[in-house]
């Protein structure tokens, strides 16, 4: 118990980074890591007949320059978004994906779950906007996302979805 508990803690230290406003050279596995430990109590139980898979395909990464507790923001907000599609799925899964390409960290998160219907994808990454019930969500989770991501570092936050096959973010 004490190791599980010395392990979350130090996830969650690692998450939060909260003495670091600053950009910092990190290793964008250990933030993933971090977070997937974090979100472990919903990827083990959250109203799943059976614990999601969670499949981690990690590539050669150099060390990123980065807001650290931003970007692990960022992967919290696609991860419980990933989490939340598979919770009715009969064999859920996220697949996560690193690889370097072009200068540039790529990280992908895809889920297998219920995908973004056409007629409301334009307005994911739109602040407010939200497919969650009344007092579940605010809306501004992929928004926030999207400003992290192209504002403070310079990158692009990209997504393909099919309903019923699942989503990508990229």
């Amino acid at each position: 118990g004490t190791k599980r508990i010395r392990e979350i803690v130090l996830s969650l230290r690692n998450f939060s980074r909260l003495d670091e406003s600053a950009v910092k050279t990190v290793d964008i596995h250990e933030g993933i890591d971090s977070t997937l430990v974090i979100l472990n109590h919903r990827i083990k139980t959250d109203n799943c007949d059976q614990s999601i898979e969670i499949i981690k395909q990690y590539g050669e990464l150099p060390l990123v320059d980065c807001y650290p507790s931003q970007l692990n923001q960022v992967l919290m907000n696609i991860l419980s978004n990933a989490i939340d599609a598979l919770v009715s799925h009969p064999a859920p899964c996220i697949t996560i994906t690193t690889e370097s390409q072009g200068g540039f960290a790529n990280i992908r998160i895809e889920d297998n779950g219920t995908g973004i219907p056409k007629e409301i994808q334009a307005q994911i990454l739109n602040p407010f906007f939200t497919t969650k019930a009344v007092g579940k969500g605010t809306g501004m989770g992929m928004s926030i996302s999207y400003q992290i991501i192209t504002e403070k570092h310079g990158g692009q936050l990209t997504f393909a979805s099919e309903e019923g096959q699942g989503t990508e973010f990229s």
